[in-house]
C-alpha cells in the first residue's frame, strides 16, 4: 500500500495542529494502523517556532509523545498537493485554503471545531487536547476507511 500523508492545519502551528499531529500519531500507533505519515502546518505560521509550552505540557500529561525538535511551518501549495488529507481545526481555515477535494475540517468530520487556546491557561490547552482526541475516531473512520474498527 502507498504511504499517505495527513496534515493538520491551524493558524500558527504551535498549539492545536501540533497537538492533533501528536495525538493522531499515537492513536494510529495504538490501533496498529500503518501507511500514514502525520504532519502539521499553519496558515500564518512563523517558520521554526517551537510548540507552545502549554501544548507540550498537555501532551506530556496525557502521555502522548511530541517531537522535542518540533518547529512550526507554514502550509504551502506543495504540501497541499502532496497530502492525502488536510484537516483544518475550523471551517474558516478550510475556506481560506479553498475548495480542494483533499481538504476538510473537524467540523465537517465530527461536527465541532477546535477553538484556539493561544494565550490562555493550561486548563484550556488540556480541554483543547481532549476535544481533539474525542474527534480522532471519527477522523480515522473518515480518512482511514479500511481501519474504522477499534
Amino acid at each position: 500500500m502507498k504511504h499517505r500523508k495527513i496534515i493538520f492545519v491551524c493558524t500558527g502551528n504551535t498549539c492545536r495542529s501540533p497537538m492533533a499531529e501528536a495525538a493522531m500519531k499515537a492513536e494510529l500507533k495504538r490501533r496498529k494502523i500503518r501507511w500514514y505519515t502525520v504532519q502539521s502546518a499553519g496558515l500564518q505560521a512563523a517558520e521554526g517556532s517551537p510548540i507552545s509550552a502549554f501544548a507540550a505540557q498537555a501532551l506530556s500529561e496525557a502521555k502522548i509523545p511530541c517531537a522535542a525538535a518540533f518547529a512550526s511551518r507554514r502550509l504551502t501549495r506543495e504540501m497541499l498537493d502532496g497530502a492525502y488529507a488536510v484537516v483544518c481545526m475550523t471551517e474558516s481555515q478550510r475556506r481560506q485554503i479553498g475548495d480542494l477535494p483533499n481538504v476538510t475540517s473537524f467540523y465537517e468530520i465530527a461536527g465541532s471545531e477546535i477553538p484556539d487556546p493561544y494565550g490562555r491557561g493550561i486548563d484550556v490547552y488540556r480541554a483543547t487536547l481532549r476535544a481533539i482526541r474525542e474527534c480522532l475516531p471519527l477522523v480515522i473512520r473518515r480518512i482511514c476507511p479500511p481501519f474504522d474498527a477499534e
